[in-house]
């Protein structure tokens, strides 16, 4: 994804979901609020992050919950939102056709920052 960790993340994980046709890439931390919107803004999403209710579908699956955490799609209030790199000529992820976004509060200022890329 060449996210570059910021500096005093918390909670770092990653991992590779391999599939049959596609590797799914995820990678989580806890930052403050605004680095992670920094970074959100940095992968030059399709739209604003908006509020998103829980649910079942996420690129990620099962793959958050096999890093101990709470995936996404069961947070209750989690904003969200997609990029596509190659839509918007963003060569430094060309080998990336998708990331799906995810903040979820954690306490005060502090979010988890979800990425699933494929």
């Amino acid at each position: 994804m060449k996210i570059q960790i910021p500096l005093g993340a918390t909670e770092v994980k990653g991992a590779v979901r391999v599939q049959p046709q596609e590797n799914v890439y995820l990678l989580s931390f806890v930052t403050n609020e605004q680095t992670a919107e920094a970074i959100t803004e940095d992968l030059h999403p399709d739209y604003p992050l908006a509020l998103e209710s829980p649910s079942s579908s996420s690129l990620s699956g099962e793959g958050f919950k096999y890093l101990g955490l709470t995936p996404p799609q069961e947070l209750e209030s989690v904003r969200m939102t997609s990029a596509c790199p190659p839509c918007v000529g963003d060569s430094r992820r060309r080998h990336i056709q998708g990331i799906e976004i995810h903040i979820g509060a954690v306490s005060g200022d502090r979010v988890r920052l979800y990425l699933a890329a494929y």
